[in-house]
């Protein structure tokens, strides 16, 4: 039974870091998915892919998966660099502008 430990990406709808501060421990597929043939739908006879369990640190992912024998592989996430202005949102409006603020 093999596992991955990662950090959850930000939503892309969002500019915001809230909800990506925890890790994720998340059970690889033990078997293929198959199809129905009568609906359609994927289906899967392994349970643990469902799975997914949440952490507040790395390490404490690292050490549920020791204590229970999984063999798990860290993924760590991309830091990007913070996107701060110098005057900030606010700086739009000051009444001290030297150039036209247009769209």
């Amino acid at each position: 039974m093999q596992a991955r430990i990662y950090q959850p990406a930000r939503n892309a709808m969002q500019s915001g870091n809230a909800k990506s501060n925890h890790w994720v421990l998340e059970f690889a597929p033990a078997s293929a998915r198959s199809v129905d043939p009568l609906m359609g739908w994927t289906s899967s006879a392994d349970t643990q892919a469902q799975v997914k369990l949440s952490f507040d640190s790395k390490e404490a992912a690292l050490n549920y998966a020791k204590d229970h024998g999984i063999a798990a592989i860290v993924q760590d996430p991309k830091k990007r660099k913070p996107n701060i202005r110098p005057g900030g949102y606010g700086d739009n409006f000051a009444t001290n502008r030297r150039t036209v603020w247009t769209h």
